[in-house]
């Protein structure tokens, strides 16, 4: 959801930080609760439940709010990029651990300007250019090398992509239309997308722990997640907001590690690069004066 107006914006407290970090946590915990449940479910059933159950919880709040013109079909062309990237982001957990795809999935503050680099075709600043070589070094360190960069890999880098998109669509038409009722239309338009698909391709007999992380990422990590955020940017400033979120790959690393997944040396080194390339791209536009880009944290 695009984001305006930074240096109009004062913090009012820590309540709406708090909120930010409480939307990271949400997010960060999704990898490992969405690996643990495809080992039990197909990936378009489970992504079906998943969003459909996040669209019935942002309805009764959406259609209370105001319309807009070509409202929906702005939702549902970033719902369709939004629809790729979950589904590469969640095969892609069959083959890798969740902090490898929590970090591999933020480069997509990196992708963000050089996609907007091309569509305005200019040249990427040299931060960027920089940032873009940090992370892929950083990503070859936490994959274990060109050898280690499997499937896994490749697909979390293809979400990592197709949510840049996402944000570059997002960028170009959300300030037009109303956060909730933009966010619901893309989120119907991802569990419809794999509704289809997901009747054939292994059908929605969920066993009960299954069911329990449907109502978990929808609810908590669709729903809930989205509004603490949208509700906090009203006073946070986007910079602010963006340091914040990127407590996202953290948590999922941390809430790995506590059961038993392990990053490695090399790993967190890679980890730690993509951080800061991640953050060199975000701030880099702050430190040359001028307005940020604006960015929004995937439902």
């Amino acid at each position: 959801m695009q984001v305006r107006g930074e240096t109009s914006r004062a913090t009012s407290g820590t309540t709406p930080s708090l909120a930010l970090v409480a939307a990271s946590f949400l997010w960060g915990s999704t990898f490992l609760v969405v690996k643990d449940a495809v080992d039990d479910a197909d990936v378009m059933p489970f992504l079906a439940a998943r969003f459909l159950v996040g669209a019935a919880v942002l309805w009764p709040i959406a259609h209370r709010r105001p319309s807009a013109p070509m409202e929906v079909r702005h939702g549902v062309l970033a719902g369709t990029a939004l629809l790729v990237g979950f589904v590469f982001q969640t095969v892609g957990l069959q083959y890798t651990t969740s902090s490898s795809s929590a970090f591999i999935t933020y480069l997509l503050v990196v992708f963000v300007p050089v996609i907007g680099a091309v569509l305005d075709r200019r040249l990427p600043g040299p931060v960027t250019v920089a940032g873009v070589a940090l992370a892929v070094v950083g990503l070859l360190l936490l994959s274990g090398g060109v050898e280690g960069f499997g499937r896994g890999e490749w697909l979390t880098l293809g979400c990592a992509l197709s949510f840049a998109v996402h944000l570059v669509m997002l960028d170009r038409t959300s300030h037009r239309h109303d956060a909730i009722r933009l966010t619901f239309w893309q989120v119907l338009t991802v569990g419809l997308g794999c509704l289809g698909p997901g009747a054939v391709l292994g059908g929605f007999g969920f066993a009960a722990a299954t069911w329990s992380a449907v109502v978990f990422t929808g609810v908590g990590a669709t729903a809930l997640a989205l509004l603490c955020m949208v509700w906090a940017q009203r006073t946070v400033p986007p910079t602010r907001a963006a340091l914040l979120l990127l407590l996202e790959p953290v948590f999922a690393a941390v809430l790995g590690y506590m059961v038993g997944e392990r990053l490695g040396g090399r790993g967190f080194v890679g980890a730690a690069l993509i951080l800061v390339a991640v953050l060199a791209v975000e701030f880099s536009p702050m430190l040359r004066d001028k307005p940020p880009v604006a960015r929004h944290a995937d439902v």
